[in-house]
């Protein structure tokens, strides 16, 4: 029977079911839906024969709030949910966010902070012997000793501190049924300790560390070390980036106090396209549950329900991005037969308008791997893809993608077919063909091509593991150029970090002038938001760049990364005394002054108006201001609840 999965007792009845072989606790709502990790696992074990039960957003103030149930025959799946509970909880500034995507009618506070561990817990008290399978990005991220950012500790393993069983790190599917078959064979959860793309809890790693299941195992810093020296955290993570790939990497040890470890074993290997393909083709119900319908439903799913993962994977290595840490770098994609088939039963959908909105992933237009000895052998360990600039190894091709597109765009009842997943824009620079870029712009943007250049100082962009600005620069240019030869009135929209670590005030000023020479003003700023497990944190942490030890300048002063943000929005009138503050304080006060072309700001505050014949910022109420042609530029990020977005 095609059909929700069971969220009660009389669901399972209706199902003829006595119990549940798995009970899935998960902090987002259920929406059955590709683009959420709890709907992809449980389905993927429904297909493999077993029975499972969903408690979404249980009250963690209840123990009998995991107990819809019962006792599930073999154990408890729980994750966090599609975020990082603690980033969609708080903002940068570590104000609680007044809403929740995930969460029905946008409703904040309906799971608890360390989301993960509370739910464990709670499982616990009643359940004492039943096991636990974590996993989720939050759990993804946090399955070693972490920074984190919102209490300026460096916390255990979430393994530790849930007391869970066995942690599922980067995409489960492969993982999950391989610990399921095992559990339904009688073997006991501390026994399975072989599964690729699992952390466990051990007294012993001796085997481990001579080789004998496998590859030999490292010893990364004691967690005691780490928590007291920055440097030894730093080699920590280091050694950990070195080790995500599922060829190359090996197993992992970090212990805690006397006989307690926690093992890593080597990533999962990549999905083949035939698996990729059926785990999406599964009989998923492509909408938020029913109960939901008297709040309006779930916010996040309005933003996917016409979109396509196309890929996941992701070899742009960005230091801000955890996607090389829960992904991996090895690109894997759908078929183009899977992906017109979705295409096609979302023509079908009674509210389809005929836009597509997405065809994608963590970067759309990667649609294949790097180079061809990356499925077989892995990424290399020592050298990234395209920083500092694109592997002489690599294979830029878009055909594969545009042929899909041609076909997608002309599909009967498609109207338009949108890319919102980030694009490379290098990687479009070393395609010797225009082809896909030319035809992006002319069929795949709705007026504005966004794209993420992230600063403008090379240091900076150095750290960040990003191209260098003249490569953005040419870039605008060849983009141009096309635009103005298919005559088409669109623009860039470049996304922005401030106070990313390497980022100094004068820094932040030249950032701010590369903005008033486009003519520009972002609509939003993204302060750099220290998240767990990527490079960018460690460095924010530690003040070391971890791949090579060397200093970095960082700003945890709440005030220098105020005027940081603010210089990007320098023409805000709210932005003002900031702007004029730092201008003051890096010696450049010739920015200060009437020319609008070469100042940011006049010496006195004015109203809000226009500020000259490069303002081309939106007015409140959305109309241009200022000599902008009736161009109206937005900057938004969307949400996008899937393995697509970057993890800020």
């Amino acid at each position: 029977m095609k059909d929700f999965l069971p969220i009660s007792q009389e669901d399972m009845k209706k199902r003829g079911w006595d119990e549940v072989d798995f009970v899935f606790v998960t902090g987002d709502a259920y929406v059955d839906h590709s683009s959420f990790g709890p709907a992809i696992i449980s389905r993927v074990l429904e297909a493999h024969g077993y029975r499972v039960g969903m408690i979404s957003q249980p009250d963690w103030t209840k123990a009998e709030s995991v107990t819809v149930f019962g006792e599930p025959r073999l154990g408890f799946l729980v994750s966090a949910g599609n975020m990082d509970s603690m980033v969609n909880h708080y903002t940068v500034s570590k104000k609680r966010r007044m809403q929740d995507a995930y969460t029905p009618g946008g409703e904040a506070y309906k799971r608890p902070d360390y989301a993960t561990i509370v739910y464990c817990n709670l499982i616990k008290k009643t359940y004492k012997k039943k096991p636990i399978l974590i996993g989720g990005i939050e759990a993804s991220l946090r399955r070693m000793g972490h920074y984190d950012y919102w209490s300026n500790k460096v916390k255990r393993s979430i393994l530790m501190d849930s007391g869970a069983d066995i942690l599922m790190y980067g995409m489960g599917e492969l993982a999950v049924v391989e610990l399921a078959d095992a559990l339904a064979a009688g073997i006991p959860a501390e026994d399975i300790t072989y599964v690729h793309g699992t952390v466990y809890k051990s007294k012993d790693v001796s085997d481990v560390l001579a080789g004998l299941r496998g590859k030999k195992g490292i010893e990364l810093p004691e967690f005691s070390n780490i928590v007291e020296d920055k440097m030894a955290y730093a080699k920590s993570v280091q050694i950990q980036y070195e080790n995500t790939d599922f060829a190359t990497g090996r197993p992992l040890i970090e212990k805690y106090g006397e006989k307690r470890y926690i093992v890593q074993n080597p990533p999962m290997r990549p999905l083949t396209t035939q698996e990729f393909d059926d785990i999406y083709e599964l009989p998923y119900m492509n909408a938020w549950h029913p109960s939901y319908d008297k709040q309006g439903g779930v916010p996040a799913f309005s933003e996917i329900k016409f979109s396509l993962t196309s890929n996941r994977g992701c070899f742009g290595g960005c230091s801000f991005c955890a996607l090389t840490f829960h992904q991996g770098r090895v690109v894997q994609v759908r078929s183009e037969e899977s992906l017109l088939r979705e295409a096609t039963a979302m023509t079908k959908e009674p509210d389809f308008k005929g836009n597509i909105y997405d065809v994608g992933g963590p970067t759309a237009n990667f649609f294949r791997p790097a180079c061809d000895k990356q499925l077989s052998h892995g990424a290399c360990v020592k050298k990234q893809c395209m920083h500092p600039e694109l592997c002489k190894n690599m294979k830029v091709d878009h055909s594969g993608y545009l042929a899909l597109l041609r076909k997608m765009r002309n599909l009967p009842g498609v109207k338009k077919v949108f890319i919102r997943s980030g694009i490379r824009y290098d990687y479009i620079l070393g395609d010797r063909d225009d082809t896909f870029f030319k035809e992006l712009c002319k069929y795949h943007v709705s007026g504005q091509l966004r794209v993420a250049p992230e600063h403008v100082t090379d240091h900076v962009l150095d750290l960040m593991g990003k191209p260098r600005a003249s490569v953005y620069h040419t870039f605008v240019q060849k983009y141009e150029k096309i635009k103005k030869e298919l005559g088409l009135n669109q623009y860039i929209v470049p996304y922005l970090i401030s106070s990313h670590p390497g980022s100094t005030l004068e820094d932040a000023v030249a950032l701010a002038e590369s903005i008033r020479d486009m003519g520009y003003m972002p609509e939003q700023v993204q302060d750099f938001y220290p998240t767990p497990a990527t490079l960018s944190t460690c460095m924010y942490y530690t003040g070391v760049d971890p791949r090579n030890m060397k200093k970095v300048y960082v700003t945890t002063n709440p005030h220098e990364k105020a005027m940081q943000r603010a210089l990007i929005q320098y023409r805000k009138p709210e932005n003002y005394e900031l702007v004029k503050e730092a201008l003051l304080k890096t010696g450049r006060k010739d920015l200060i002054g009437f020319d609008f072309k070469t100042c940011l700001i006049p010496p006195r505050k004015m109203g809000d108006g226009p500020k000259g014949p490069g303002d081309k910022s939106p007015r409140k109420d959305g109309k241009p201001k200022g000599n902008s042609n009736g161009k109206n530029r937005e900057n938004s990020r969307k949400t996008v609840p899937s393995h697509k977005s970057r993890k800020k």
